[in-house]
């Protein structure tokens, strides 16, 4: 059963990329903006969706994409409310990432992309250096993969632009026109 086909006014923007990317940051930026154009805005955070809807799934493949599945469906039900969803979730594989995009008429993939090199640095916890030293087993991007979008909508590096100038990307891309001065 399809949940996302009927009648969808809303719409679902899946960013997508490794931890320290910069998902969060873009999303909460683009959040703001798309808030003062009137429209109504639903963030699903996969470490928040993780917490509550998820809670007891490990990291092997199947509790992964059993967690996007999850992310998807909820993405999905708000969609159909005329709310643009913004998911903020690593969603490592490839194959659940595009079926679970399937299911959406009006959807935006955005790979947020950063070296290995940034990521380290911006992680505060030191958890990619703990990986790579090889304290953390199943890590995404070091000792598990991270299989990005083959043709992503959008792809923000943001190790080469600036949170405002990814927004503006993105607020093309989405038909918004940005206020002058803004």
């Amino acid at each position: 059963m399809n949940l996302h086909s009927r009648g969808q006014e809303g719409q679902v923007v899946w960013f997508t990329g490794l931890s320290g990317a910069g998902k969060t940051t873009l999303v909460s930026a683009l959040e703001g903006k798309l808030l003062e154009e009137g429209r109504k805005v639903q963030i699903l955070d996969g470490d928040l969706v993780r917490e509550n809807l998820s809670k007891g799934l490990g990291f092997s493949k199947e509790d992964r994409d059993t967690n996007v599945r999850r992310i998807g469906f909820v993405a999905g039900l708000l969609a159909q409310h005329g709310v643009t969803v913004l998911v903020s979730a690593i969603s490592p594989y490839r194959d659940t990432r595009d079926e679970v995009l399937a299911g959406y008429p009006r959807k935006l993939e955005v790979f947020v992309d950063a070296s290995l090199e940034t990521v380290t640095r911006r992680d505060v916890k030191g958890l990619y250096l703990k990986a790579i030293a090889g304290e953390i087993a199943h890590f995404t991007g070091v000792s598990d993969p991270y299989e990005a979008p083959l043709s992503p909508d959008l792809h923000l590096r943001t190790d080469r632009s600036s949170v405002s100038e990814c927004v503006s990307k993105l607020l093309g891309a989405l038909g918004v026109r940005e206020a002058v001065g803004a």
